[in-house]
């Protein structure tokens, strides 16, 4: 069976590179919008990012951010394509975009420029640092956010560098939030047929991130430190143990999860001990507590632990990025897809982690540069108002 795909009908074209907007387009590729990606000729710089694994062309790491979507290669600064352009918003819902703060106006891809055409576009933005303001125009990716926004301060051993986190989850946080809003938006503009400008920015995300901690900050100056073992700042034991091999993590995050895993441990009596017997006692306590904990885990190897643990107490064994990925479990949740590249070969990709009915969406590999620019060319070279179709044709 084939996942009903909620957002079929939906055009959306978009002006994107590297990882935040393409993260966007791709969810709503994946939900059944037709995207089509413009690209220079030179083609989205992540096409080129390496390690290199497939033609100059493609890459994985653009295969990874663009399944679903069409390519075509548009210069918005020749007339002849701008007017091609204007034609493809008449049957748009949204035009997105990842520039710099200032270009989407000067380009003219904002609701501003574009209302006249179709008022009921919706227009959104991915930038660093938001379009207006004196940062407008600074470039900015994942990692400087990471730095600026305190994540990295709050992130690694204490008696470590600050550290940054090991995948671009600004990136990828910016690129849902923008999905949100730009799907928020077209269901408004379906009722009131009126657009707007949806714009999500990679420091407002990050500094949003820093949620409970900085609301800590925000009300009663309480500055959270990195913490020992990546515990939790206000709970114990949350936080790595070691195992004869390796690192597990453990959650008891209540008084219940406690007393059974003293119980699970064979360690009972910790439960009486007026140092541990309250979860204020335990953090305060926590160092104590943590080489008590050592040493009853090290007598087993993490995979022996999660026998032990499994489905009682909420834990997980700390894996290597193969490790992870080879994980039986993921095939079981059916978190790994199999696509058909052009090349002939078959790719390997994380399926969409939201299912529709039950059902993973399907995917189908990233375009070749200007793959389907002839098509749509021809769709839409026709005066302004006409007649346009959408027949799917790819």
């Amino acid at each position: 069976m084939t996942a009903k795909k909620p957002l079929e009908g939906l055009r959306v074209i978009s002006f994107e590179q590297f990882g935040a907007a393409p993260y966007a387009t791709m969810f709503l590729a994946d939900f059944g919008a037709e995207v089509i990606k413009v690209e220079s000729a030179h083609g989205d710089y992540a096409r080129q990012t390496g390690p290199q694994t497939l033609d100059q062309g493609d890459s994985l790491y653009y295969q990874c951010f663009n399944l679903n979507k069409k390519s075509m290669v548009l210069n918005l600064k020749d007339s002849e394509d701008r007017e091609l352009f204007e034609n493809m918003v008449i049957d748009c819902d949204a035009v997105v975009n990842n520039l710099r703060g200032s270009l989407p106006t000067k380009l003219g891809i904002d609701y501003e420029s574009l209302k006249a055409i179709k008022p009921s576009v919706v227009c959104g933005h991915i930038s660093a640092y938001g379009r207006t303001g004196s940062r407008a125009d600074w470039p900015g990716y994942d990692f400087l956010m990471q730095a600026e926004a305190g994540i990295m301060a709050l992130t690694g051993d204490p008696d470590s560098e600050p550290t940054r986190i090991g995948l671009s989850m600004i990136d990828y946080m910016t690129g849902m939030m923008l999905a949100y809003g730009v799907t928020s938006a077209i269901h408004s503009a379906s009722k009131t047929g009126v657009g707007m400008d949806i714009d999500a920015s990679l420091f407002d995300t990050a500094v949003h991130q820093l949620a409970y901690q900085g609301t800590w900050y925000l009300n009663e100056g309480i500055v959270t430190p990195r913490m020992p073992r990546a515990a939790h700042p206000s709970t114990a034991p949350v936080q790595l143990q070691k195992t004869s091999d390796g690192w597990i993590y453990i959650c008891c995050m209540n008084q219940n999860f406690w007393e059974i895993l003293l119980t699970l441990i064979g360690r009972s009596d910790l439960g009486e001990d007026p140092r541990f017997a309250t979860l204020a006692e335990r953090q305060t306590n926590r160092a104590i507590l943590s080489d008590i904990l050592d040493d009853a885990f090290s007598d087993k190897t993490s995979t022996q632990w999660m026998e032990v643990l499994k489905g009682k107490i909420p834990a997980a064994p700390v894996r290597r990025l193969d490790e992870a990925v080879d994980n039986p479990f993921l095939e079981e949740a059916e978190m790994i897809s199999r696509v058909e590249h052009r090349s002939g070969r078959e790719l390997r990709f994380f399926s969409n982690p939201i299912k529709i009915n039950g059902e993973r969406p399907e995917q189908q590999a990233a375009p070749a540069l200007d793959e389907h620019g002839s098509a749509l060319r021809q769709s839409y070279q026709h005066p302004r108002g006409a007649a346009h179709c959408n027949d799917g044709t790819s």
